[in-house]
């Protein structure tokens, strides 16, 4: 493999940002200095004068689609996606078809990856409420999360069944990483809205429906649970001000036993732009107030929320379209959501150390993740340069998702992603992709 050499590049790694060079050597990175010299001539050298370097992003939430529906994503065009918004490595759900709820469809996963991904990879197991057994197969150090489905979504995996969650609980050998909504009160409200408009609720409905109610029910009994069991417990996607005060920001993460995260689309949207948006950003957990958004974005800041995340849930256009009852809920999120946080920096909203710190640094120390996450000698050259100064807009000519359209259409972005490595390879460059090796790797776990 080729040596590969940064120069000048202004590096946010662990709460600084100095100048310095990175080299590069079998995909490692190798050395760290304010300057290196280039001491052989099969040094690949990049320039990043005025540039930034960041760790590869971690995404531990997303939805490619694959095996079963791949008329939406797959994993070749999800990671495509992926690693032209600087994450180079992912975490993908379980609900596909047929949903990996068993060893075997778990390791076809991980061989399809190994054949197609772009980015770095792992998978998450899918808990039923007949399924106890294949959970506690799972090995540790080969699967980083067993998911959780606390409220329906799409690919109906829904957990209802009390006394095997309190059992999943008890013995599943990973983070349990849930999906919290409470499906009662969720059937109850839109009941209520299908007496009153039938199919065609209207969309500024959505967060009354999937209500704010529904989410803390439903958060604060997975925490409650994970207290009476000694579960380890990260809950997905928060999406109100009232569940913050469940989750501690008075200890390090690796000292916690209950974690929680934010995705960009709950910081970036609020319950406004439904009338522009409409159906688009329909999600699961729903989009909700401005003062929601607002304390999502503090609970960053202050530490009660542990990771940034995109739940990347592509649908098609026609999918999407549809009455309120028939429209699925999802995005695709995974190539504009670092540009998104890079926009709410210039904003004043959140420092390029913090976005670091939240969707590189904490993944990794939460999953265990081996030798990734941070720009360190030894790691993995798992790196994104990022010109803060350089506008584009989000068109149909530059998503590369295979549903072919962005909640984020229209939108012009100050900042851009220029570079990406994965394990020390370049694979992304200004809005082109090199030509596909198989430079990607499955993530191991220190456990």
């Amino acid at each position: 493999m080729k040596k590969v050499l940064i120069k000048n590049a202004k590096i946010v790694n662990e709460g600084k940002i100095h100048e310095g060079d990175v080299f590069i050597e079998d995909g490692i990175i190798s050395e760290i200095s304010e300057s290196i010299s280039a001491k052989s001539p099969d040094v690949n050298i990049y320039d990043a004068e005025g540039t930034y370097l960041l760790p590869g992003l971690i995404d531990d939430q997303v939805h490619f689609r694959e095996p079963g529906l791949t008329h939406k994503e797959n994993i070749e065009t999800g990671s495509r996606a992926a690693v032209a918004g600087g994450i180079t490595t992912f975490m993908e759900m379980p609900n596909t078809l047929p949903q990996t709820t068993t060893m075997e469809l778990l390791e076809e996963k991980y061989r399809i990856a190994s054949e197609t991904s772009y980015a770095n990879y792992a998978f998450m197991f899918g808990g039923t409420n007949d399924n106890l057994s294949e959970i506690e197969k799972i090995d540790p150090k080969k699967v980083p999360a067993l998911k959780l489905f606390l409220g329906s979504s799409t690919g109906n995996m829904l957990v209802d069944d009390e006394k095997v969650l309190e059992e999943i609980f008890k013995k599943s050998p990973v983070i349990i990483a849930a999906h919290c909504e409470d499906e009662e009160t969720i059937k109850k409200n839109l009941q209520e809205c299908v007496e009153r408009y039938g199919d065609d609720i209207p969309i500024e409905l959505h967060p009354k429906i999937r209500s704010e109610e529904a989410c803390y029910k439903s958060s604060s009994r997975a925490v409650k649970l994970a207290q009476k069991t000694g579960a380890r417990l990260h809950v997905f996607h928060v999406s109100t001000a009232k569940e913050l005060s469940l989750f501690n920001n008075k200890k390090a993460l690796k000292d916690k036993k209950i974690t929680a995260e934010v995705c960009i689309h709950h910081l970036w949207f609020n319950e406004d732009d439904y009338a522009k948006k409409g159906t688009y950003i329909k999600w699961n957990p729903a989009v909700k107030t401005k003062k929601d958004q607002e304390a999502l974005i503090q609970g960053l800041i202050d530490d009660h929320l542990d990771v940034l995340a995109t739940d990347h849930a592509p649908h098609t256009k026609q999918e999407k379209k549809n009455v309120y009852t028939k429209a699925p809920s999802g995005g695709p999120l995974v190539q504009h959501a670092l540009p998104a946080l890079l926009q709410m920096h210039h904003q004043g909203k959140i420092t390029l150390e913090k976005i670091v710190e939240k969707a590189c640094h904490n993944p990794a120390i939460l999953f265990d993740i081996e030798k990734r996450g941070f720009i360190r000698e030894g790691y993995k050259a798992d790196l994104v340069l990022v010109d803060l100064n350089s506008p584009w807009a989000v068109q149909p000519d530059n998503i590369f998702s295979k549903c072919q359209w962005s909640p984020f259409e229209g939108t012009t972005f100050k900042s851009r992603v220029t570079h990406t490595f994965v394990n020390g390879r370049l694979v992304y460059k200004n809005f082109k992709h090199q030509p596909f090796q198989k430079v990607a790797e499955r993530l191991t776990f220190d456990r």
